[in-house]
């Protein structure tokens, strides 16, 4: 093997060391935050959701016991929560402030108290 030959090894080496690096660090900044939410009788887990603004953020809603709905108005976002399976919702908030979201599915005598904020700062 040549000197060069081996140069050109190590360089092609370096290159693809380097091109690696640059997809991890492009992949690490595109992964937006997923946040996870439970609702059951009558209580949404977390009640207070923190947001960035400008940020796209995944919000991954299941519930366990009955038909739930999710509803940020605010923001023009709603979702069914169907027991067994994971709701999502997609959204950048645009906006900075506190925002009031409630379930809007009727699920028994204490709904009207399913409520939260979702603060944008």
């Amino acid at each position: 093997m040549t000197i060069n030959h081996k140069r050109r090894l190590l360089l092609a080496g370096v290159g693809a060391g380097g091109l690696a690096l640059s997809a991890a660090a492009v992949t690490a900044q595109n992964q937006e935050r997923v946040i996870k939410v439970v609702a059951k009788k009558f209580d949404f887990t977390p009640g207070e959701i923190r947001l960035k603004k400008n940020q796209p953020v995944t919000l991954e809603f299941t519930t366990l016991d009955v038909v739930m709905g999710f509803a940020l108005p605010d923001f023009g976002v709603r979702t069914d929560i169907l027991p067994g399976t994971t709701a999502r919702i997609r959204f950048t908030p645009d906006k900075a402030g506190q925002f009031p979201f409630h379930c809007d599915i009727f699920c028994g005598s204490g709904h009207e108290s399913m409520t939260g904020t979702v603060i944008v700062t």
